[in-house]
């Protein structure tokens, strides 16, 4: 039976290891002077060569012809210690341990038993190579410790993991610790290119770009997928097709077809096309992981980069679709896709979730960019930062979806001629959701110019009385809860005016068991002040002072209950706010019905 590729052509030497010459250049360099370190802690991905690295250093530590000069630390892979050695078969020098079945305490105290016996030749090296080490209990590893910190002579430890942050950092500082790193997909792509061609395998460069992909930054994984594919069907060569077939890979032509269903606006589509999809057995996870992969593809081409994963048949593709849609599309596309992706994992519907985003981007045609419609009715020059926007309970960027006509006619807006002005009507449906902001915004702008502030009937510049303020309290706190101050508001309706001096000060009583009121009026006295003098323009200032009588005078049907302000409700406070600074911005709020999120 003939050896499996990713075993047939593991490296016999550091010179053969692909990508990882950080390490191998240090371990070489290490041997050749002499300065081999009694443990070694190599991390990384899986298939990256960390078991491959740990058996050549086994092997040049034990080579028959080691420290000949035309070596260089290189063990020479050919002497029967070599042989042995790369094949992984007993030796009494080199010992593999795989940590996942033996990681107990037991383990490890066994271990370090047979660490304290010399190698069988003085010129040899005993090395203990132990896999998945994360997998090791604290017990294990405390075991260790000592073992680790003054080893016998001519003892090395090699730990490999791809979990490195489980390791005991005590056991860290007592090795010499090498990170691995991922191999990219144009060195496995040249990796198999040699290793077929010395196996005399015909291949297409497409097809090892796809299993270079599969892969997944894993040499060990590509040869293994490579030998997959060649055990498909009569056909001893590794085509496109033979590769999707083998692997359960989605085509090229599926991507391009998803694609052109958003590109063409076609939504009605999505379902069937998906629908196929699911009729054939595909992975959603990984459609819509290779989607991402030809979106992101797709906006590199249109900036004028140049993936270089790319086959040349599907650069071209995308070179000729680049220009049937914008960068800024292309963008947010992509960012929707980040934002599903853990709700993707999680969900027990994934079809429809990809159905509803494919959708989702084939009417990004109907979108409306907040900014841009603000500066169409001049709002453009404020330096207030961009608002994200959401229509009605369907949260979006502030290019969502634009919202039907409005059902309702929005509220009349106040102007001195006494009479209210005319309500907004309902745009036609032909008009765009830009153009109704337009309008509303121009309405606003028109009763602002024509709208002055007048003083209502009732107020006077003489301090008023005390049972007018009585009277009127009320209204008070309810001008304080309007104002976004809802706290504040419960804190004033318990408060008792208690006195008007003819100089306008306003002099208010609390219960002295309720000391925390005092506080808080003290801390907002000018939003209370303000409150007075929008009834009271007598009102020249505020003191607070403690009243026995005062709790007896608080009727029972003033105290309000207080209510939970939950998150939609400090939402809605910001929103109206933001929006009564700017007549222009609240025209928009409420044309579209908009909340602001941040």
């Amino acid at each position: 039976m003939s050896l499996a590729l990713a075993r047939k052509y593991r490296p016999r030497n550091f010179a053969t290891v692909a990508v990882q010459s950080h390490v191998a250049n240090t371990l070489k360099g290490a041997i050749a002077r002499g300065r081999v370190a009694h443990g070694y802690l190599l991390c990384g991905p899986r298939g990256t060569g960390k078991t491959t690295l740990a058996r050549v250093l086994a092997m040049a530590l034990n080579c028959e012809r080691r420290g000949e000069p035309e070596l260089a630390g290189e063990p020479c892979g050919h002497c029967q210690s070599c042989q042995r050695i790369w094949s992984g078969a007993s030796s009494l020098d080199v010992v593999e341990i795989d940590a996942a079945s033996n990681g107990g305490v037991s383990d490890a105290r066994d271990l370090r038993e047979r660490a304290m016996y010399a190698p069988s030749g003085d010129d040899r090296y005993k090395v203990y190579i132990i896999d998945e080490a994360h997998m090791l209990s604290r017990d294990a590893w405390n075991a260790l410790l000592k073992v680790l910190e003054e080893p016998p002579p001519r003892v090395v430890f090699v730990f490999a993991t791809t979990e490195a942050h489980k390791v005991l950092g005590t056991v860290v500082s007592r090795l010499q610790r090498f990170d691995l790193k991922r191999i990219g997909p144009a060195e496995i792509r040249e990796r198999l290119a040699a290793v077929l061609t010395e196996e005399g395998i015909p291949f297409e460069a497409d097809a090892l770009g796809m299993i270079a992909r599969a892969a997944d930054g894993g040499l060990r994984d590509a040869l293994s997928l490579t030998d997959q594919v060649l055990a498909l069907g009569d056909s001893a060569a590794v085509t496109r097709d033979n590769v999707t077939v083998a692997l359960g890979l989605v085509p090229d032509e599926i991507y391009l077809a998803l694609l052109d269903v958003i590109l063409e606006r076609r939504a009605a589509d999505v379902f069937a096309l998906v629908q196929q999809q699911a009729d054939a057995g595909v992975d959603f996870t990984l459609l819509l992981a290779g989607f991402g992969r030809l979106l992101r593809a797709l906006f590199a081409v249109a900036i004028g980069g140049q993936p270089p994963e790319l086959s040349d048949t599907m650069r071209e593709a995308l070179d000729a679709r680049k220009t049937r849609v914008s960068q800024g599309d292309l963008l947010r596309m992509l960012h929707a896709l980040l934002e599903m992706e853990p709700m993707y994992r999680r969900s027990g519907q994934p079809q429809l979730l990809l159905e509803t985003l494919l959708v989702r981007f084939a009417l990004l045609d109907r979108t409306v960019e907040l900014e841009e419609v603000l500066k169409g009715f001049g709002a453009g020059g404020h330096d207030d930062p961009p608002l994200r926007v959401a229509h009605g309970s369907r949260v979006a960027s502030a290019h969502a979806l634009p919202p039907s006509p409005p059902a309702a006619v929005a509220p009349a807006l106040p102007h001195s001629g006494g009479a209210p002005l005319a309500p907004f009507a309902p745009p036609p449906p032909s008009r765009t959701a830009t153009q109704q902001v337009a309008d509303a915004a121009a309405a606003a702008q028109r009763s602002a110019a024509r709208s002055a502030p007048v003083a209502p009937a009732t107020r006077s510049s003489a301090p008023p009385t005390l049972e007018q303020v009585k009277a009127n309290w009320g209204a008070v706190a309810e001008t304080i809860r309007d104002n976004g101050r809802g706290m504040l508001a419960q804190v004033v309706y318990r408060l008792v005016p208690m006195q008007v001096t003819p100089q306008g000060v306003l002099t208010l009583g609390y219960d002295p068991a309720d000391d925390t009121f005092s506080a808080a009026v003290e801390g907002a006295r000018a939003d209370v002040l303000a409150a007075l003098q929008a009834s009271f323009a007598g009102i020249t200032s505020v003191t607070v002072q403690a009243s026995g009588a005062a709790a007896a005078l608080v009727a029972p049907a003033a105290r309000v209950p207080t209510k939970r302000l939950t998150a939609h409700d400090v939402q809605q406070q910001r929103t109206e706010q933001m929006a009564s600074k700017d007549p222009l911005l609240e025209a928009a709020v409420k044309a579209l019905d908009l909340e602001l999120l941040d």
